[in-house]
């Protein structure tokens, strides 16, 4: 393996769980396979590496992350904790279940400053272009070194795309929304909800990022919040203050024209439409084209491209499962490059991607989806030695979390779940979520502790 050559476009989540897995096999005394990274941002971490900046970075590249201030968690972290490094070993202490974005960042990269990964990655650097050829069967991957402004040329013998797919927004149109004089943008350029603060947002979309926008502007005190549907409502009970309504047909100035016949005047618009699986540097005979879904076509074991299996592709489904879900991907991907897992024939994989494709079409709700992808976890740990969590567990805890937001959608960030791999118990936050306006660091780890040294007033 010492003259093979490994390329990683990314480094965020799913890289990073790919450079973690090889290291993982080197502590065990195995000869490793040279290995680059190449992160167009400066710093790893990909989603969860926070930029103010939207539209474009100081290199003129398309900012790749869409993460917000005040963004937490939206599922227990329990759900998604790496089974070789825990939140106790991070934190030394339970911390809660719902932490915020810069508490999940720092335990990215806790795992991760763990070991030699900075060696392999080339940041500020951008993939122009890649090639296969047919003859060496070697990929030419150009390259631009954005902070010298270099192009050049890596022959790489495996290519993981470990780019994400939630940084080219899906932006439609509605006639006459040119004229709306408000603020009309994408989720992908959200950053908080600060200047939406006495607005009457309407959000348009049904999912995930479109509650979670919804519920943010509300927390931060937005005048009113209407989140407009395409095919079925979010269908929980909100608070006075949000509501649901059919898909908007057309805008005339700052009034929103609604499906049912509802006319409403709004200050901003925020698309929370999806996003477009896009990949401008792969040629058309190697890059996969789906929407977002649990089981893309395409890819062994939803891994490896299956008319190129040297191709590799990681973190490409729809989530309820996220970190660890990257870790059994990259183990089962690490595993093929270093030859200790041989595939099946072509049309072997074939079969195997119509059994799954055939069951990923007859899931009817989010508890069949949980179950779905659960049991896809369960079949990638089968192929490698990812250290065991109990998969079983992790979709109770799903389950429960659907409950819970159905429940009340303002205080599900307040429960607690147990970890599947220390056992802890998650500790109550100390302040419940709706009334906790500050999402730093120090304020959720450490604000407890300093109130409690504060005296008594006598």
């Amino acid at each position: 393996m010492k003259n093979k050559r490994v390329g990683i476009i990314g480094a965020g989540p799913s890289g990073l769980a790919q450079i973690r897995a090889f290291e993982a096999l080197k502590n065990q005394g195995y000869a490793m396979p040279e290995i680059i990274c190449f992160e167009k941002q400066e710093n790893w971490g990909g989603m969860w590496n926070y930029s103010w900046r939207t539209g474009v970075g100081k290199y003129g590249e398309p900012i790749h992350g869409s993460m917000y201030k005040y963004l937490w968690s939206n599922g227990p972290k329990e759900c998604l904790e790496f089974s070789d490094y825990s939140f106790d070993e991070h934190f030394k202490k339970p911390i809660s279940s719902y932490p915020p974005r810069p508490v999940l960042f720092d335990y990215i990269q806790g795992r991760i400053k763990k070991s030699n990964a900075r060696e392999y990655i080339r940041f500020d650097t951008t993939v122009r272009w890649v090639s296969f050829d047919e003859e060496t069967q070697k990929f030419s991957v150009v390259l631009d070194d954005l902070k010298i402004d270099k192009t050049y040329t890596e022959e790489l013998d495996f290519l993981v795309v470990a780019s994400g797919h939630f940084s080219t927004p899906n932006m439609p149109y509605f006639k006459g929304i040119e004229n709306f004089p408000g603020t009309v943008m994408h989720a992908h350029d959200f950053r908080g909800a600060d200047q939406f603060i006495d607005r009457n947002v309407l959000i348009i979309g049904s999912s995930y990022s479109a509650e979670d926008i919804g519920v943010q502007c509300y927390k931060h005190g937005s005048k009113s919040v209407t989140l407009s549907y395409r095919s079925n409502p979010i269908g929980i009970d909100w608070p006075q203050g949000i509501k649901e309504l059919p898909l908007v047909t057309h805008f005339e100035d700052d009034t929103a024209f609604f499906k049912d016949g509802t006319t409403e005047k709004y200050d901003a618009v925020i698309m929370c439409t999806g996003y477009r699986h896009k990949f401008p540097f792969l040629p058309d005979e190697l890059r996969l084209k789906t929407k977002n879904n649990l089981f893309p076509d395409h890819l062994y074991k939803g891994i490896f491209f299956n008319q190129l299996p040297q191709l590799i592709y990681l973190g490409m489904q729809d989530q309820y499962y996220t970190f660890n879900m990257f870790d059994a991907q990259a183990w089962v991907a690490r595993d093929f490059m270093m030859g200790r897992l041989a595939l099946p024939s072509e049309a072997a994989r074939r079969f195997d991607m119509d059994r799954w494709l055939k069951k990923n079409n007859e899931l009817e709700s989010s508890i069949d989806n949980v179950d779905f992808q659960s049991d896809y976890i369960k079949d990638l740990l089968a192929l490698s030695d990812y250290p065991h969590f109990s998969v079983d567990k992790v979709a109770e805890m799903f389950k429960e979390w659907l409950l819970d937001k159905e429940e009340d959608i303002l205080t599900y960030r307040d429960k607690t779940y147990q970890s599947v791999v220390t056992g802890t118990m998650a500790a109550q936050h100390h302040t419940d979520w709706m009334d906790e306006l500050d999402d730093s660091k120090e304020r959720y780890l450490y604000a407890a502790e300093e109130e409690e040294l504060i005296p008594e007033r006598i």
